[in-house]
């Protein structure tokens, strides 16, 4: 994933189409959270004119990242698309995206790549119900896990129902 410029130019207004597999291990050294990489599978484009080189790039793959209830291995997939501009030699380009300048003669998509991927992993990461084994148990003796919608549907503890009736005579008795 490393062009020189010599390289690029001969694509100019050509087609310069990426298809490549590479393995980005090394940002299990940055991000100690990420147990392992599979290797990515980069496809997209690359547009070369004088002033800039325009990579439109899909990226996929998966990163095996800890439960943050269990420390169980999960999958977490990746799939993003994404477009990157490399500045020719100083040259101004008004944009609101984020462009980089090619510092010699060497653009390299490695450094690039490992940023979006370490952006790509969340905060917490969760194993499904009965995903992986050694998961957290969903139910015990006397409890089980409620989702949110569940927890909502539940009617009324019976040890405040007479409460709620009490609201219901007040409201008739001042409405009178």
């Amino acid at each position: 994933m490393k062009w020189t410029l010599s390289q690029l130019q001969k694509y100019r207004n050509k087609d310069f189409l990426i298809d490549d597999i590479i393995r980005v291990d090394e940002i299990i050294q940055t991000d100690p959270s990420i147990r392992e990489v599979s290797p990515m599978h980069i496809t997209g484009r690359g547009d070369i004119d004088s002033t800039k080189v325009t990579f439109h790039l899909k990226i996929e793959g998966f990163l095996i990242l800890p439960c943050s209830r269990t420390l169980v291995d999960v999958k977490l997939p990746i799939n993003v698309e994404t477009t990157e501009t490399f500045l020719l030699q100083g040259s101004v380009y008004e944009t609101e995206e984020e462009v980089y300048q090619v510092k010699g003669e060497v653009i390299d998509l490695m450094p690039v790549i490992r940023e979006i991927l370490l952006l790509e992993v969340p905060m917490q990461v969760f194993c499904e119900d009965g995903e992986s084994e050694g998961a957290a148990p969903q139910s015990g003796k006397d409890w089980e896990v409620l989702s949110d919608e569940e927890d909502q549907s539940k009617k009324i503890d019976p040890r405040l129902a007479d409460l709620a009736k009490f609201f219901d005579k007040n409201n008739s008795s001042s409405e009178s």
